[in-house]
């Protein structure tokens, strides 16, 4: 097996603890490779399109981009710690479709991502963005599965 070059690093993140634990292993993962890691977060359409037309939408997504904001910041602040450089992304659409989008058009090395280990009635009501990217990336995924509460 050759040398495998981990230079663009592109972490998920919905701000939850899970997400930030998979950063610290993204960040940690750029520090050793000498990378740069991308973080994304999606501000998900997904909530729009179920809104009421006299539903204020704009004020939503200006409130989702806010903890996106939040989100992707948290992250280029412990890069900084780390002396890992962070570029915080923010996109808009289906979180999933957003994320494998994006890591092909960037040219991503590898994607870093968390899950909250739902199963059960959750998963099918919610779906899983990580099962979804895994699923439809070309780009190697390597999902942090952790015990945490979001």
């Amino acid at each position: 097996m050759g040398n495998v070059s981990f230079k663009k690093i592109m972490v998920a993140t919905d701000g939850s603890i899970c997400s930030r634990l998979a950063a610290n292993n993204g960040i940690e993962l750029a520090r050793l490779s000498g990378g740069t890691v991308y973080a994304i977060y999606v501000v998900s359409t997904d909530y729009f399109s179920s809104m009421a037309v006299d539903m204020d939408w704009e004020r939503m997504r200006e409130a989702l981009r806010k903890e996106g904001n939040q989100a992707v910041n948290y992250i280029k602040g412990v890069g900084e710690l780390e002396g890992v450089v962070v570029e915080p992304v923010l996109l808009e659409g289906h979180p999933a479709n957003e994320l494998v989008r994006y890591a092909e058009e960037e040219k991503m090395d590898i994607i870093v991502m968390g899950t909250r280990g739902k199963t059960g009635i959750d998963r099918l009501l919610l779906g899983s963005v990580a099962e979804n990217v895994v699923r439809n990336s070309k780009v190697p995924v390597m999902v942090i599965k952790e015990k945490c509460r979001s």
